[in-house]
Formats: structure tokens, sequence, C-alpha cells
């Protein structure tokens, strides 16, 4: 897992975290950024498997 790969899964454990707190709290404005980071997150992750795709595809 590179960095990309870390910082994505990261990123979207932390919205989930959030998201769940905004739920249990009635905040939709912690729950919004919550589902926010977590399509950062995966944006990340993506980006992680495009940059690996190319690596290996340069070999």
């Amino acid at each position: 897992m590179d960095k990309q790969h870390a910082k994505g899964a990261l990123k979207e454990a932390e919205g989930n975290v959030k998201e769940a707190a905004g739920k249990a709290t009635g905040n939709e404005k912690l729950e919004t950024e919550g589902k926010g980071d977590q399509v950062e997150g995966k944006a990340r992750k993506v980006g992680g498997d495009l940059k690996d795709a190319v690596k290996h595809a340069s070999k």
C-alpha cells in the first residue's frame, strides 16, 4: 500500500466516523462533511490505483 492508498483509507475512515457522529447527534452538516470525506478518500485510492497501473505498465 503506497501513500495515496493509505491517505485515502484514512480519509474514508474519518468520513465514516463523521457521518456516524452526525447521524447520532442529528447534525446534518457533520454528516454531509463525513460523506464528502468518504468520497475524497475513495478518489485518493483511485488515484493510487492509477499510479500503480502506470508504474506496472511501464515495466
